[in-house]
């Protein structure tokens, strides 16, 4: 039983509650309610003069299964075998291990969505996990989470260059119609033999996971949001880069959409037109958004920094933190559990020296469940 008293709270829902505190029981808040006397039981943390955070959600990483400074054998992120490997999942190769998840929890990076790369057409499942643990079954916050899938250069580059489609983006948007359409069959025909890849598919088709689609520029967007409508599935639009250009569009499609790595450089053709604006046009045209690192494209431990980035550029704190708590945890649709401080939710909280968007402000305590981990 934790008291953290005396508290600055940033609570993740845009409000700000002066002189509080969060009262932690089993790992759960337990009520955030104004200074009162305590039971003895409680293990007080005085946070007067500092600042708590909902722990802090990257939607977007290859964390665990892209591992630093290791080479060939740590990229187990793109199964490039084939163009389309929805069979493939990312749980079996993420690495807990990996120095990456010390420095997200650093960060107060409490919770991510590790998934595979964008070298495929489709990739393959995606999951949700806390960044404490040595046992990735017990890290796991949800399970798929959704499939990837990816527009663009890389599926070009990757499979075009071994003369098998997809050479065009004709042929990227025809790979994923014709895995669909045969997707939809599978389901219509009622086999009974087993197909891991259309099964996993089934659950996009059925609303059960989101595609979650790699598109940078705005034209592979309206090709994203042109197979939503076909298909009647949910998606998401990782990256988003030149979002700024069609975001009333967007805003028309119910979907949310990360945004970055804005931090990284202009590394290819579909980057030209990256900008830190990018996140307050799309959030004035009522578009949800979440900021991501693309760990490891840009270290999960410049989260903030990204965020700092955006409010410099137009966007307010308070919709900043939101990007990278509430509104990611419900991008992931996980927001029953994390992204916010309030009753019932797991005790993900970051206790800040100073400001958060104030670079020199550090996590002098970062908890998940309940437990101190930095």
């Amino acid at each position: 039983m934790i008291a953290i008293t005396n508290a600055t709270i940033f609570n993740g829902k845009g409000e700000v509650i002066e002189n509080h505190m969060i009262l932690v029981q089993d790992g759960k808040i337990e009520s955030v309610t104004a200074q009162e006397e305590l039971d003895k039981s409680y293990q007080v943390i005085d946070a007067k003069g500092k600042i708590v955070t909902p722990g802090l959600i990257d939607v977007h990483t290859h964390l665990g299964i892209s591992e630093e400074g290791v080479g060939k054998e740590g990229h187990d992120f793109n199964e490039t075998s084939d163009a389309v490997t929805p069979q493939v999942r990312a749980i079996d190769g993420i690495n807990p291990m990996e120095p990456g998840f010390g420095d997200a929890r650093k960060a107060g990076v409490t919770t991510v969505q590790v998934m595979p790369g964008s070298a495929n057409v489709i990739g393959g499942e995606m999951v949700v996990l806390k960044t404490v643990g040595t046992i990735v079954d017990e890290m796991v916050i949800k399970s798929p989470s959704g499939m990837k899938a990816a527009t663009g250069e890389n599926p070009k580059k990757y499979h075009g260059e071994k003369g098998r489609m997809p050479v065009t983006r004709m042929g990227v948007a025809a790979l994923l119609r014709e895995k669909l359409i045969e997707a939809q069959n599978y389901i219509n025909s009622g086999q009974k033999e087993r197909k891991l890849g259309l099964e996993n598919l089934a659950k996009v088709l059925n609303k059960e996971v989101p595609l979650r689609v790699h598109a940078h520029r705005a034209d592979d967007i309206l090709t994203v949001l042109r197979l939503k409508r076909e298909f009647d599935i949910d998606v998401t639009i990782e990256h988003c880069t030149e979002g700024q250009h069609i975001a009333e569009f967007i805003a028309k499609h119910d979907v949310r959409v990360s945004v970055g790595p804005t931090l990284s450089t202009r590394s290819k053709v579909e980057l030209k037109d990256k900008d830190w604006t990018t996140i307050k046009v799309l959030l004035d045209a009522g578009v949800p958004c979440s900021l991501t690192t693309d760990h490891p494209v840009v270290g999960i431990d410049y989260l903030v920094t990204s965020a700092i980035h955006a409010i410099r550029n137009g966007i307010t704190e308070q919709q900043a933190l939101t990007a990278i708590t509430l509104d990611a945890a419900k991008h992931l649709g996980v927001e029953d559990r994390v992204g916010s401080i309030e009753p019932g939710k797991d005790a993900d909280l970051v206790i800040w020296s100073g400001n958060p968007f104030d670079l020199r402000s550090i996590p002098e305590k970062v908890f998940i469940d309940g437990e101190v981990v930095n």
